[in-house]
Protein backbone atom coordinates (compact mmCIF):
# COMPACT_ATOMS: atom_id res chain seq x y z
CA UNK A 1 0.00 0.00 0.00
CA UNK A 2 1.42 3.45 -0.93
CA UNK A 3 0.26 6.58 -0.01
CA UNK A 4 0.45 8.72 -3.06
CA UNK A 5 3.37 11.17 -1.35
CA UNK A 6 6.44 10.82 -4.06
CA UNK A 7 9.95 10.53 -2.27
CA UNK A 8 11.73 11.14 -5.23
CA UNK A 9 11.79 11.30 -8.96
CA UNK A 10 14.24 8.60 -10.87
CA UNK A 11 15.78 8.09 -14.22
CA UNK A 12 14.59 4.81 -16.56
CA UNK A 13 17.84 3.53 -17.02
CA UNK A 14 16.52 1.02 -19.42
CA UNK A 15 12.99 -0.63 -20.38
CA UNK A 16 13.52 -3.97 -22.20
CA UNK A 17 10.49 -5.11 -23.38
CA UNK A 18 10.20 -8.37 -25.08
CA UNK A 19 6.55 -9.05 -26.68
CA UNK A 20 4.05 -8.27 -23.48
CA UNK A 21 6.60 -8.44 -20.99
CA UNK A 22 9.95 -7.49 -19.82
CA UNK A 23 11.96 -5.39 -17.17
CA UNK A 24 12.94 -2.14 -15.81
CA UNK A 25 15.99 -0.52 -14.91
CA UNK A 26 15.64 2.57 -12.81
CA UNK A 27 17.87 4.93 -10.86
CA UNK A 28 17.22 6.17 -7.90
CA UNK A 29 18.87 6.70 -4.05
CA UNK A 30 16.33 7.81 -1.17
CA UNK A 31 13.91 4.75 -2.37
CA UNK A 32 16.82 2.49 -1.68
CA UNK A 33 17.19 3.42 1.97
CA UNK A 34 15.98 -0.02 3.52
CA UNK A 35 14.63 -1.54 0.30
CA UNK A 36 15.45 -5.33 -0.32
CA UNK A 37 14.68 -7.99 -2.99
CA UNK A 38 11.08 -8.15 -3.03
CA UNK A 39 10.23 -4.74 -1.59
CA UNK A 40 7.67 -3.04 -3.73
CA UNK A 41 8.61 0.39 -5.12
CA UNK A 42 5.46 2.54 -6.98
CA UNK A 43 7.29 4.12 -10.17
CA UNK A 44 4.48 6.35 -11.70
CA UNK A 45 1.57 5.23 -9.55
CA UNK A 46 3.06 1.38 -11.05
CA UNK A 47 3.66 -1.43 -7.97
CA UNK A 48 6.58 -3.18 -9.32
CA UNK A 49 8.66 -6.12 -6.97
CA UNK A 50 11.65 -5.11 -6.84
CA UNK A 51 14.03 -8.06 -8.26
CA UNK A 52 17.59 -6.79 -7.97
CA UNK A 53 19.57 -4.14 -6.20
CA UNK A 54 22.71 -2.11 -7.31
CA UNK A 55 24.63 1.07 -6.92
CA UNK A 56 21.94 3.67 -7.71
CA UNK A 57 19.05 1.74 -9.11
CA UNK A 58 16.58 -1.00 -8.57
CA UNK A 59 15.30 -3.71 -11.34
CA UNK A 60 11.69 -4.52 -11.58
CA UNK A 61 9.77 -7.12 -13.70
CA UNK A 62 6.91 -5.71 -15.83
CA UNK A 63 3.93 -8.16 -16.94
CA UNK A 64 1.65 -7.67 -19.55
CA UNK A 65 -1.81 -6.54 -17.41
CA UNK A 66 0.99 -3.03 -16.40
CA UNK A 67 1.45 -2.50 -20.25
CA UNK A 68 -2.49 -2.81 -21.02
CA UNK A 69 -3.45 -0.69 -18.14
CA UNK A 70 -0.47 1.95 -17.70
CA UNK A 71 1.59 3.97 -20.38
CA UNK A 72 4.74 2.69 -18.75
CA UNK A 73 5.17 0.76 -22.49
CA UNK A 74 5.65 4.71 -24.05
CA UNK A 75 8.33 5.79 -21.98
CA UNK A 76 12.11 5.70 -22.78
CA UNK A 77 15.20 5.65 -21.61
CA UNK A 78 15.99 8.51 -19.87
CA UNK A 79 12.83 9.57 -19.01
CA UNK A 80 11.97 10.76 -15.26
CA UNK A 81 9.57 8.38 -13.40
CA UNK A 82 7.89 9.36 -9.62
CA UNK A 83 8.98 6.81 -7.03
CA UNK A 84 7.69 5.77 -3.33
CA UNK A 85 8.07 3.05 -1.28
CA UNK A 86 5.96 1.09 0.27
CA UNK A 87 3.90 2.73 3.60
CA UNK A 88 5.59 2.29 6.37
CA UNK A 89 2.96 0.83 9.01
CA UNK A 90 4.32 3.79 11.73
CA UNK A 91 4.64 6.24 8.84
CA UNK A 92 2.66 9.03 8.46
CA UNK A 93 -0.48 8.96 6.37
CA UNK A 94 0.12 11.98 4.27
CA UNK A 95 -1.71 11.44 1.28
CA UNK A 96 -4.55 8.79 0.52
CA UNK A 97 -5.11 4.92 0.09
CA UNK A 98 -3.31 3.79 -2.76
CA UNK A 99 -2.48 0.44 -3.93
CA UNK A 100 -0.43 0.99 -6.64
CA UNK A 101 -2.73 -1.03 -9.80
CA UNK A 102 -3.78 1.08 -12.17
CA UNK A 103 -7.22 1.06 -13.29
CA UNK A 104 -6.35 3.02 -16.64
CA UNK A 105 -4.85 6.12 -18.50
CA UNK A 106 -5.57 10.28 -18.87
CA UNK A 107 -4.65 12.13 -21.63
CA UNK A 108 -2.84 15.71 -20.23
CA UNK A 109 -5.38 17.97 -22.44
CA UNK A 110 -4.79 21.97 -20.63
CA UNK A 111 -3.14 23.18 -18.43
CA UNK A 112 -3.17 27.22 -16.87
CA UNK A 113 -1.64 29.05 -14.04
CA UNK A 114 -3.42 31.00 -11.15
CA UNK A 115 -1.30 32.50 -9.01
CA UNK A 116 0.84 30.44 -7.42
CA UNK A 117 -1.03 27.25 -8.30
CA UNK A 118 -1.17 25.33 -12.31
CA UNK A 119 -4.60 23.62 -13.19
CA UNK A 120 -4.50 20.46 -15.53
CA UNK A 121 -7.23 18.78 -17.04
CA UNK A 122 -6.76 15.21 -17.83
CA UNK A 123 -9.16 13.31 -20.33
CA UNK A 124 -10.16 10.24 -19.61
CA UNK A 125 -13.35 7.34 -19.60
CA UNK A 126 -16.24 7.13 -18.46
CA UNK A 127 -14.95 3.83 -16.19
CA UNK A 128 -12.43 5.76 -14.74
CA UNK A 129 -14.96 9.64 -14.22
CA UNK A 130 -17.47 7.54 -13.01
CA UNK A 131 -15.40 6.95 -9.36
CA UNK A 132 -14.50 10.27 -9.26
CA UNK A 133 -16.05 12.88 -7.25
CA UNK A 134 -15.30 16.93 -6.74
CA UNK A 135 -13.11 17.54 -3.82
CA UNK A 136 -12.25 13.91 -3.95
CA UNK A 137 -9.22 12.12 -4.19
CA UNK A 138 -7.38 10.30 -7.14
CA UNK A 139 -3.94 9.34 -8.18
CA UNK A 140 -2.07 10.75 -11.10
CA UNK A 141 1.27 8.85 -12.09
CA UNK A 142 1.68 7.87 -8.03
CA UNK A 143 1.23 11.53 -7.51
CA UNK A 144 -2.48 12.13 -4.33
CA UNK A 145 -4.29 14.80 -5.67
CA UNK A 146 -7.41 16.23 -4.60
CA UNK A 147 -10.06 16.62 -7.37
CA UNK A 148 -10.59 20.48 -8.41
CA UNK A 149 -13.31 19.87 -10.89
CA UNK A 150 -15.43 17.30 -12.56
CA UNK A 151 -16.67 17.34 -16.24
CA UNK A 152 -17.83 14.99 -18.56
CA UNK A 153 -15.22 13.73 -20.45
CA UNK A 154 -12.55 15.27 -17.76
CA UNK A 155 -11.25 16.26 -14.53
CA UNK A 156 -9.39 18.77 -12.94
CA UNK A 157 -6.68 19.14 -10.14
CA UNK A 158 -4.71 21.82 -9.38
CA UNK A 159 -1.12 21.66 -8.71
CA UNK A 160 0.59 23.75 -5.82
CA UNK A 161 4.13 24.77 -5.76
CA UNK A 162 5.64 22.06 -4.05
CA UNK A 163 4.36 19.28 -5.60
CA UNK A 164 5.39 20.58 -9.17
CA UNK A 165 9.17 20.78 -7.75
CA UNK A 166 9.29 17.55 -6.79
CA UNK A 167 7.02 14.82 -8.93
CA UNK A 168 7.27 15.17 -12.78
CA UNK A 169 3.55 16.04 -13.04
CA UNK A 170 4.53 19.34 -14.10
CA UNK A 171 6.97 18.61 -16.84
CA UNK A 172 4.45 16.70 -18.54
CA UNK A 173 3.20 18.11 -22.09
CA UNK A 174 0.15 18.23 -23.40
CA UNK A 175 -1.03 15.17 -24.87
CA UNK A 176 0.85 12.68 -22.73
CA UNK A 177 -0.69 10.08 -21.01
CA UNK A 178 -0.39 10.14 -17.49
CA UNK A 179 -1.34 6.60 -15.32
CA UNK A 180 -4.39 7.07 -13.42
CA UNK A 181 -5.75 5.12 -10.12
CA UNK A 182 -9.17 5.94 -8.51
CA UNK A 183 -9.57 6.16 -4.76
CA UNK A 184 -9.76 2.57 -3.29
CA UNK A 185 -13.07 3.46 -1.08
CA UNK A 186 -14.74 4.48 -4.05
CA UNK A 187 -14.35 1.19 -5.90
CA UNK A 188 -15.42 -0.82 -2.78
CA UNK A 189 -18.55 1.16 -2.30
CA UNK A 190 -19.39 0.93 -6.19
CA UNK A 191 -18.77 -2.56 -5.47
CA UNK A 192 -20.74 -3.33 -3.19
CA UNK A 193 -23.67 -1.46 -4.99
CA UNK A 194 -24.02 -3.27 -7.45
CA UNK A 195 -23.20 -7.01 -5.89
CA UNK A 196 -25.96 -9.41 -7.36
CA UNK A 197 -27.74 -6.36 -10.20
CA UNK A 198 -29.66 -8.40 -12.35
CA UNK A 199 -27.62 -11.64 -11.80
CA UNK A 200 -29.13 -15.38 -11.30
CA UNK A 201 -27.88 -18.00 -9.31
CA UNK A 202 -26.88 -21.40 -10.78
CA UNK A 203 -29.67 -22.70 -10.05
CA UNK A 204 -31.96 -20.09 -12.21
CA UNK A 205 -33.13 -18.43 -9.00
CA UNK A 206 -32.36 -14.22 -8.44
CA UNK A 207 -29.36 -13.36 -6.95
CA UNK A 208 -29.85 -10.70 -3.79
CA UNK A 209 -29.56 -7.78 -5.11
CA UNK A 210 -26.42 -5.21 -3.48
CA UNK A 211 -26.95 -2.57 -0.51
CA UNK A 212 -30.08 -2.74 0.34
CA UNK A 213 -31.67 -1.04 3.75
CA UNK A 214 -32.90 -4.65 4.40
CA UNK A 215 -29.79 -5.93 4.31
CA UNK A 216 -28.39 -2.89 6.56
CA UNK A 217 -30.99 -3.42 9.17
CA UNK A 218 -30.35 -7.36 9.54
CA UNK A 219 -26.56 -6.62 10.78
CA UNK A 220 -27.58 -3.45 12.52
CA UNK A 221 -25.83 -0.67 10.47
Amino acid sequence: MFTGIVEETGEILSLSLQGISGTIRIRAKKVLEGTGIGDSIAVDGICLTVTSLENGGFTADVMAETLRRSGLGKKRTGDQVNLERAMAADGRFGGHIVSGHIDGTGILSSRRKEGNAVWLTIQTTPDILDLIVEKGSVCIDGISLTVAGLFETAFQVSVIPHTGEETTLLSRRIGDTVNLENDMLGKYVRRLLKAGDGKRETDGTDKAGGLTMELLAQYDL
